[in-house]
């Protein structure tokens, strides 16, 4: 019994870790790729605002180079989201299947460092939980 109640542990540790992990990696991703199309479609929208008083207000060229600007701004910076959330998908996707991608050592540790400062705070909160009140300290 105790044996399948540790084997039982041991395959739920891996599998909840696994599952923080992708959900980290959809959160993420998925936030990079709204951010990616929100930049594309303020753009476009800027645009068809704006380019029409540059027309009318000015010379033909100088809006024209401004549209181009912004056009070539936009798109960069939309595309640039794009591949940055691409990379930590792939990133993530690599580390939660177990491929040991660049930075992971440093996540590891980093969260492991984590869990210990957790448990020496939650062991300190016990020790002060069951420390034993003085007249002073009583309350009634």
């Amino acid at each position: 019994m105790a044996d399948t109640y540790s084997q039982s542990q041991g395959t739920q540790q891996p599998r909840a870790n696994q599952i923080v992990k992708a959900t980290t990696a959809v959160t993420v991703g998925g936030s990079l790729l709204v951010l990616s199309g929100l930049i594309f479609a303020g753009t476009v929208i800027a645009l068809a605002t704006v380019t029409p008083l540059f027309v009318i207000s000015s010379p033909v060229l100088v809006p024209a180079v401004i549209t181009v600007s912004l056009i070539i701004a936009g798109f960069l910076a939309s595309g640039g989201f794009g591949v940055a959330a691409l990379t930590v998908l792939t990133w993530v996707y690599g580390y939660v299947t177990g491929k040991h991608p660049p930075g992971a050592d440093q996540l590891d540790l980093a969260r492991h460092k984590l869990a210990s400062k957790a448990r020496e705070m939650k062991d300190r909160a016990e020790q002060f939980g069951q420390q034993p009140l003085t007249s002073g300290q009583q309350t009634s």
